[in-house]
């Protein structure tokens, strides 16, 4: 295993009933309060109207309306908000889009240039104020995690940023605020999480056999639940499981003793970045056709593994074996709902070749797990068109 560095400092409050903590929770940071939220769906639901009457003692000022792929004018609406209002606290209610532009406000709150600097370079982040999250989507696991992903639609440029000041410091997880969530809501979470898990599960180190346990686990978890969700919304313990599941997937946990670059997901940035289409979808539209990609036989061990671990196939033929596993893959993400093709998002033909070079242009793709040129990317997108 390689050394790692492991802390997590979020204060995790899971289950019904935490909710009524929150003044408490905030009252440490001060009454000053930056509320951010995206569309209308929790007030739909009565969470907005919980929240205020909650927290009716202290001053909240409302930034609403983030995008699923967050962007910069947001971020920058909300550093404006912060500073006019001499913001304490602020409080992401909402899924990864919300608490990652969250995190990049609570940092510009403290930056006089443009917040889009500090998604550019994570080092001009010197100082962040408190971040707590109420989570409405299983999907990313920002709720627990040092990320944030943020869209520039000028440039169509969308990057990631890290910073371990960014990491929340108290999260509440009720998996039944996960109700109302749109049958494709939960699929592409569900897709999301999953993809976490294949970044960080398919590396070059295979001797961190219990974190590769732990990756195989999170994995089976999704296949087991994400069909209850879909058939039944208000199945409490597949919601509780799979917003459970989103939280490890990406909080540090699964990748302690591995480590090493993403290649699925630098790829989506571009498609979300170019044609905003949701995160989980393209990634779910790549994924097959990355893993069938690379398979070789220096590949071949780790896809066994996976398609014997997770999908529970057997077999003496290791190249079956492997494909077995990756078809089992694209049918359950076919199975779910998920358009399996970029044509069905609205991606076109001939934007593949840009695409593939945005991807290598910002991208170090050459030490990923496999090492993919601009002809490899481009290759894999048009298996995906």
């Amino acid at each position: 295993m390689n050394n790692f560095k492991f802390h997590a400092r979020t204060d995790i409050r899971f289950g019904k009933e935490h909710l009524k903590d929150l003044p408490k929770v905030l009252g440490k940071y001060g009454a000053n309060v930056l509320m951010v939220y995206g569309g209308g769906s929790i007030k739909k639901i009565g969470l907005y109207n919980t929240i205020k009457e909650l927290l009716q003692d202290f001053n909240v000022v409302e930034l609403s309306g983030v995008e699923p792929n967050p962007k910069i004018t947001s971020v920058q609406e909300g550093v404006r908000l912060c500073k006019e209002h001499n913001i304490d606290v602020v409080l992401a209610v909402g899924g990864g889009s919300c608490i990652d532009a969250s995190k990049v406000i609570a940092a510009g709150a403290f930056y006089e240039g443009d917040p889009w600097d500090l998604v550019l370079d994570s080092k001009k982040i010197k100082k962040v104020l408190p971040i707590v999250t109420v989570l409405t989507l299983a999907a990313t696991g920002s709720e627990m995690n040092k990320n944030a992903v943020i869209s520039n639609m000028e440039t169509n440029e969308k990057f990631g940023t890290a910073s371990q000041k960014f990491i929340p410091m108290v999260s509440f997880l009720d998996p039944s605020l996960l109700y109302t969530l749109p049958k494709m809501q939960t699929a592409a979470g569900t897709a999301d999480i999953m993809s976490h898990v294949f970044e960080q599960y398919f590396q070059e180190n295979d001797s961190a056999y219990l974190s590769d346990c732990l990756c195989e686990s999170i994995i089976k978890t999704c296949i087991k639940y994400c069909p209850v969700a879909l058939n039944d919304p208000e199945d409490y313990e597949a919601r509780s499981n799979l917003m459970w599941a989103s939280t490890l997937a990406l909080n540090g946990l699964i990748c302690a003793g591995k480590g090493g670059p993403w290649t699925c997901h630098p790829i989506e940035h571009e498609l979300s970045a170019y044609f905003d289409i949701t995160h989980g979808v393209g990634l779910a539209i790549i994924t097959p056709s990355w893993m069938r990609y690379i398979l070789s036989d220096k590949t071949m061990k780790r896809f066994c593994n996976y398609a014997r671990n997770v999908w529970g196939l057997q077999g003496e033929d290791s190249l079956e074996l492997a494909k077995q596993g990756i078809d089992k893959t694209y049918e359950f993400f076919l199975q779910c709902g998920i358009p399996m093709k970029l044509r069905e998002v609205g991606i076109t033909e001939d934007s593949l070749h840009t695409l593939a070079k945005a991807t290598t242009r910002h991208n170090n793709m050459s030490s990923c797990y496999v090492a993919l040129s601009t002809d490899d990317v481009e290759n894999i997108l048009k298996d995906c068109y």
